[in-house]
């Protein structure tokens, strides 16, 4: 049972699982940072502040305080964007580049046997 544990902790997948789990917290610092301290003092210019916390409503004697939901939703929209932005833009980009050096490559070895075979099939004799 241990070998069996060890072997599924060593897999690759599940390394790089982890990984990837470790460098998305360490990220989020990064994103979090460039939202809070960038992105939303530039919205904070035409609105006068950097979040939309005061904005309530008051209903008797209920006050409705849509002004944390307002600034939630810019802030989970930012960071959507920043992550599109650095992240998924380029990552798209660099596919694109390698599959098209993959299709520069040529046919795999593979490939031209088969080619070959149907060639020779083809043949009359």
């Amino acid at each position: 049972m241990i070998r069996e544990f060890r072997d599924f902790v060593t897999k690759g997948n599940v390394v790089m699982l982890a990984v990837g789990f470790i460098m998305g917290i360490a990220f989020q610092g990064v994103v979090t940072s460039l939202v809070d301290n960038v992105i939303m003092p530039i919205v904070a210019i035409p609105f006068g502040q950097p979040n939309f916390d005061e904005l309530t409503l008051q209903v008797g004697d209920s006050v409705i305080m849509y002004g944390a939901f307002v600034t939630s939703a810019v802030v989970f929209l930012l960071t959507a964007f920043a992550v599109f932005l650095f992240i998924v833009k380029p990552y798209n980009a660099l596919a694109a580049r390698r599959a098209v050096e993959e299709d520069e490559i040529g046919p795999t070895e593979v490939e031209l046997l088969v080619e070959i075979r149907d060639a020779l099939r083809s043949r009359p004799v």
